[in-house]
């Protein structure tokens, strides 16, 4: 199936297999909130069982070099859902220490680990463009 709109994750390349991870999981659990229509039906196995709804569809995700995330940042404001993860928000502890953290730093200054975006695909792909597939 395709999708008229595309899912992506863009984490740094110097981050830590923990830090991709989290910051991963992070990142797009804004993307569900933002964007309700992105998530699908609960699930139900063979034993009547009902788990929680996942995305409908793909997430890529990409790595590339903190010169082209920032750029992937700065083409990504304003034309697509976005979400950010800052280096900084490895330091705190809660939520609303993790929003202050980035609610200090200037949009041009901020020291980004990861975005995960969400708009038409041919936007996305060029936010992405020069970033290489997650091994």
């Amino acid at each position: 199936m395709r999708f008229n709109s595309k899912i992506a994750v863009l984490l740094r390349d110097d981050l830590l297999t923990w830090q991709r991870l989290n910051v991963t999981a992070f990142l797009v659990s804004g993307l569900g909130t933002a964007v309700p229509e992105l998530v699908g039906l609960p699930y139900r196995d063979g034993g009547d069982v009902e788990y929680l709804p996942m995305f409908r569809q793909p997430v890529m995700v990409f790595e590339a070099g903190k010169e082209l995330l920032t750029a992937a940042h700065a083409r990504g404001l304003g034309r697509v859902d976005m979400a950010v993860f800052t280096s900084d928000l490895f330091a705190t502890a809660h939520d609303a220490a993790n929003r202050d953290a980035v609610r200090a730093v200037a949009t041009a200054d901020l020291d980004l680990v990861g975005i995960a975006v969400h708009g038409p695909r041919n936007a996305v792909d060029k936010i992405v463009k020069g970033a290489r597939m997650h091994p």
